[in-house]
């Protein structure tokens, strides 16, 4: 009897049919009449042991998601080894979790619209062409928009990428898409982002949530005009605190774009006509990713971030000729310029960040990060002359164009939050330096010699200071959010030749408010207002002189002013659809226009500030579960955009249209245990402005489909893009005596084959249960 009343121990394991630990499972434990006596969890080893019990039998219970309940009477008395127990998978229940509580493919947010990439379609796209499938954004002649609005801050796991035109298409390019969470599309970026740019697209990338050791080897083969491709790897290790992720893209092959430029000149009756085929090839287009987390103790947590892009050598070779026909339509005269140049761009950028638990409300968070990009381009021009009454000849001119560009910030973040009301706050200061040289020489005294008056050297400083502070609170059905950011800029620009200093330091406020109203039968109303500033890039501060040929250049502007930009958003969602009413004006607005220069036959690009723009608009989002296997989605934007610069004769002019871009694609799953899903789609834009530009309307068809093969351990998929070859368009410039425009097509017509294997652990185990640490257990 004595021993019998003794306190009695059961201890036990607890294991998946395939013998796997199982952590984390709730347990359980019942005298005879059913009453509780403990519960507790087993330990990352699948370990549970129970002291102190005083009843001899006992009934323990055993759950976990995704495994079917287990229950069982123990005799104490006769159980004295350890028990082991094996949970079985419940795979239809897990078929229908699956099946109803998917997450949506766009999410509704107090101040962000988010695009879920993970596990869909597109997640076997690369970043560009996911962007470009976006709700809410444009690309078009490679210039991305929100909502019709340019002049986009780009950031990766919220830290500006560094990059703009080509480079940061090339960096998109690179990204796959299975590395991709989500697309955050904020059109008015609350007060912890930076005021720069009329909105910001935030790339969130996945994490690591795999136990063990897994890597991925992918390929993709792209034909358009010509071949190009992408090799690579992506490696995975997670062990208790610390998680790596590594990877390493390697692109190459040849880049084509199709152009024509139509000049005419009223003065001297003329037109000039030059068609340029571009061809480029790049052989080495290196994209490197690297992230270290580590998690010191339940409160604090350390990550390292690299991230780099490395195209050692870009080349190609243009011959361009040119036609100039006189009033009766004649050739008279022609030129050809054989342009032979080449280029070199780098980029990295690396962050440091600690986050750290303050208690069970607050957080402090504190990230550094550098960036360095360099760019090297190189050109040799050779024209051949034959004008009519003149002798023909030759010209000779190269140049070689260097920008470097070093950014540096640091910003510290504090962060209160309970179940009704959040506080953020905190303060950011960058640092940008960017020289760019221009060396020019000719052949105009018979040798060719560096010329110095055509030459130039541009040094840019800029110190930016922020302070912010928002508020945001839950009211039942009402959400609101406000915030108040201050940015005090400092810059300087410096020309060598001829040599100018323009100097400006300026405080500007930046406010934001949100609303949110969600009904009882889930109707979600909301309103939001920001004020942006949208800052030039650097290489448009440049006023250096950069030669297409003997009658065509490029030319920045250091006197640009920034852009101040108003933003004005009603939205309603109900049941996936996703409605937005805005409007947009623009102070300023930069951007760049071209203009003919008579008196020396040249077309000149530049970018400048016109007077203002203003734009109102509505967008439609929904996606239409038409049956279990068959999706529908549809993506509207309908505005008018507004325009007002002034012309080369001192006039004001207005340029103003109605722009509506349509996409509408539908999905079909042809096998779902094997995730075989297809796709087509349709997209079209119709015609637009951007200053002084008129844009030709434009339309694309577009083919996905994408399997998996031996126990989903090999993807493929393959995408057929502007099936028809109707993507090319008209640009075109008309007012007083400006009458020019091109016709442009980027080589978008092809077909891409993509396949990626799997390899190690790639099933998501549950996360290991950390002890919490002394500090844990007193907040």
């Amino acid at each position: 009897m004595l021993l019998s009343a003794q306190p009695k121990i059961i201890k036990g394991t607890v294991t998946d049919t395939g013998s796997s630990k199982i952590s984390s499972a709730d347990i359980t434990i019942y005298n005879l009449k059913n009453e509780l006596i403990k519960t507790l969890k087993t330990d990352q080893n699948g370990y549970f042991s129970v002291e102190g019990i005083s009843d001899d039998s006992i009934k323990i219970a055993i759950k976990k998601t995704d495994y079917a309940p287990f229950e069982k009477m123990v005799d104490l008395q006769k159980e004295k080894e350890l028990l082991k127990i094996i949970l079985k998978k419940e795979t239809q229940e897990i078929e229908a979790v699956v099946m109803t509580k998917q997450k949506p493919v766009v999410t509704r947010k107090v101040d962000r619209l988010e695009f879920n990439v993970e596990n869909s379609n597109v997640s076997s796209l690369n970043a560009w062409e996911i962007l470009k499938k976006t709700p809410n954004v444009t690309i078009n002649n490679d210039v991305i928009a929100i909502k019709g609005g340019t002049g986009i801050l780009v950031t990766i796991n919220d830290k500006k990428v560094m990059l703009t035109g080509d480079e940061l298409k090339n960096f998109l390019e690179n990204t796959q898409g299975d590395e991709i969470k989500s697309v955050e599309v904020i059109t008015n970026p609350p007060a912890k982002y930076e005021a720069s740019g009329s909105a910001v697209l935030n790339i969130i990338m996945k994490k690591n949530k795999i136990e063990g050791y897994r890597g991925i080897v992918s390929s993709k083969y792209v034909q358009t005009q010509y071949a190009k491709g992408v090799l690579g790897v992506s490696q995975y290790y997670k062990k208790d605190k610390l998680s790596l992720m590594g990877s390493y893209y390697r692109g190459f092959g040849t880049y084509y774009r199709e152009g024509t430029d139509f000049v005419n000149y009223q003065e001297s009756q003329t037109r000039w006509v030059s068609t340029m085929n571009r061809k480029d090839k790049n052989n080495a287009q290196n994209t490197l990713n690297f992230n270290a987390e580590y998690e010191i103790d339940s409160l604090t947590n350390l990550s390292l971030n690299y991230s780099g892009y490395f195209g050692p050598k870009s080349f190609g070779t243009y011959v361009v000729p040119t036609l100039i026909y006189n009033s009766q339509n004649i050739a008279e005269s022609d030129y050809t310029t054989i342009n032979d140049h080449q280029s070199r761009t780098i980029n990295n950028s690396l962050s440091f960040q600690i986050d750290r638990k303050l208690n069970k409300k607050s957080n402090l968070s504190w990230i550094n990060y550098f960036t360095g990009n360099n760019v090297d381009k190189y050109q040799n021009v050779l024209t051949h002359l034959n004008f009519a009454g003149e002798t023909p000849r030759e010209d000779n001119f190269f140049t070689r164009n260097k920008a470097d560009v070093k950014l540096y910030s640091t910003q510290a973040d504090y962060q209160w939050k309970d179940k009704k009301l959040e506080v953020e706050s905190g303060m950011k200061y960058s640092f940008v330096k960017t020289t760019s040289g221009l060396d020019f020489s000719d052949n105009e005294s018979g040798i060719m010699q560096l010329r110095p008056e055509k030459s130039s050297l541009f040094d840019y400083k800029e110190h930016n200071f922020a302070v912010y502070s928002s508020l945001a609170y839950n009211l039942g059905k009402w959400n609101f959010k406000g915030g108040l950011r201050a940015e005090m800029t400092d810059l300087e620009g410096v020309v060598s030749e001829p040599y100018e200093r323009n100097k400006n330091k300026y405080w500007n406020l930046f406010p934001t408010f949100y609303a949110q109203y969600t009904t009882e039968s889930k109707h979600e109303f909301g309103f939001s207002y920001g004020k942006r500033i949208s800052r030039p890039s650097y290489s448009w501060l440049n006023p250096a002189k950069s030669y297409y040929n003997l009658f065509s250049y490029y030319q920045g502007d250091p006197k640009l002013k920034a852009t101040i930009i108003h933003n004005l958003n009603l939205t309603y969602s109900w049941k996936g659809w996703n409605l937005d009413m805005y409007y947009r004006k623009e102070i300023y607005p930069s951007m760049e226009i071209s203009y003919q220069e008579p008196s020396t036959n040249s077309l000149i690009y530049y970018f400048t500030n016109i007077e203002k723009g203003q734009a109102f608009g509505a967008s439609l989002y929904k996606s239409f579960q038409i049956k279990p296997w068959w999706t529908l989605i549809l993506s509207e934007n309908l505005e008018h955009n507004e325009n007002y610069f002034k012309g080369t004769d001192g006039l004001l002019y207005k340029n103003k249209v109605w722009n509506w871009v349509s996409n509408v694609s539908t999905a079909v799953t042809l096998d779902k245990s094997n995730d075989w899903k297809m796709e087509v789609g349709h997209k079209y834009y119709s015609p637009g402005i951007q200053g002084t530009f008129t844009i030709s309307s434009a339309w694309s068809a577009y083919f996905v489909m994408n399997r998996k093969f031996f126990n989903k351990k090999l993807e493929a998929s393959f995408i057929v893009n502007d099936i028809f070859r109707t993507m090319g368009q008209k640009i075109s410039t008309k007012y007083a005596n400006q009458d020019n425009y091109f016709l442009d097509y980027g080589d978008t017509q092809g077909f891409t084959l993509s396949l990626k294997f799997n390899f190690g652990n790639q099933a998501v185990k549950n996360a290991k249960t950390i002890k919490k640490t002394d500090e844990q257990d007193r907040l």
